[in-house]
């Protein structure tokens, strides 16, 4: 009689002996749930974590003026943004776009008299990271093991040239794993400073210039856009260990500062975003939400729920989830889905 044979799981063995004990210290499910771990350090609570931060934007919007503002304010403890209370710690500012010149005087807008704080140090040239920038931001931790912050003004500026035959996803994935390594080690919020596309999109991460690696190797996703109405830029964050959210900001030109504002970003930009499907649907009838919104470069979700509402309003005729200005019988109270209010603030010909 034949010996049956050994089932498959019989016959596995490790292919490098080596690597047989890889899992030998990895959690168990209760060992990882009665584990205690510190709170993520955070330099600006709640939008700037431990961890790469991606911050992204148009040429011209302000990251600059932002960033070299979170330095000086992480730098010499305070108050970040104009608002949020922040702890003291070394910071490290790689400007590497700028001169000495410049940062001076960026530096004497923003600080307005006030002392200029010991701890953030400042550089203008820098290796690139698989060149020994990565170890050169190394040795600077290690020298300053309390930092709270790292600045890299721009990324594309440090990244490096990727290895040939790399695509363009590994790339940038790989680009951003290497600060990530180091952020990781030392426990510090590091900022990559980077770009956004030409072209809008309906989800603020796909605006992040490069593939999609960017968003995905960083830890959070931070995108800086030119404001409507009473702000004059929005911030989206989006990350592991912070919450999604959307802050209205203003620019104060006599100080270069950046100062965040009350309550939702809606609050702030509402009305323009009506103005500006009015104004659109005017000259464009008969298109939904979507298109509205790519045309716009609005959220498309904003777009959405705005079109509802200018709809209820009376401002807005809808038929087939298509939207046009209503006729003048039709705003009057003739054959419309919705009645419009004669007290409404937004006559349907005030644009």
């Amino acid at each position: 009689m034949n010996n049956p044979q050994p089932s498959g799981a019989d016959n596995v063995r490790p292919l490098r002996p080596e690597l047989a004990d890889t899992f030998a210290n990895a959690w168990t499910a209760d060992r990882l749930m009665a584990a205690e771990f510190p709170e993520p350090r955070w330099a600006v609570p709640g939008i700037f974590s431990e961890g790469v931060n991606v911050l992204a934007g148009p040429p011209k919007v302000g990251k600059s003026w932002m960033s070299l503002g979170l330095a000086l304010s992480v730098a010499a403890g305070g108050q970040a943004l104009e608002s949020i209370d922040v702890q003291p710690g070394p910071v490290l500012y790689l400007a590497l776009e700028d001169t000495p010149r410049r940062l001076q005087t960026r530096m004497g807008k923003l600080l307005g008299g006030k002392p200029a704080p010991p701890g953030l140090t400042l550089a203008t040239e820098s290796p690139a990271l698989p060149a020994g920038g990565d170890q050169a931001i190394a040795g600077w931790l290690e020298r300053h093991r309390d930092a709270r912050m790292v600045v890299l003004d721009v990324f594309a500026k440090i990244r490096g040239v990727p290895p040939a035959g790399m695509s363009a996803y590994d790339a940038d994935y790989a680009a951003v794993s290497r600060a990530k390594r180091i952020a990781d080690h030392y426990g510090v919020a590091m900022v990559l400073v980077h770009h956004v596309r030409k072209m809008g999109a309906e989800d603020f991460l796909a605006e992040v210039s490069g593939t999609n690696g960017i968003a995905g190797a960083a830890d959070a996703v931070l995108v800086l856009k030119r404001g409507r109405n009473q702000a004059d830029g929005v911030l989206n964050v989006t990350g592991r260990d912070v919450d999604e959210a959307e802050y209205a900001l203003s620019f104060q030109a006599t100080t270069g500062s950046w100062q965040l504002l009350d309550g939702p970003a809606s609050d702030h930009t509402l009305n323009d975003t009506r103005a500006t499907i009015l104004r659109y649907v005017r000259e464009n009838p008969g298109l939904g939400p979507k298109a509205i919104a790519e045309a716009t470069r609005l959220p498309h979700e904003n777009v959405k729920k705005t079109c509802q509402r200018l709809a209820k309003e009376g401002h807005l005729h809808v038929t087939s989830g298509r939207y046009r200005i209503p006729s003048t019988a039709e705003a009057s109270g003739g054959a419309t889905d919705h009645e419009v209010s004669p007290t409404s603030p937004l006559s349907p010909n005030l644009f």
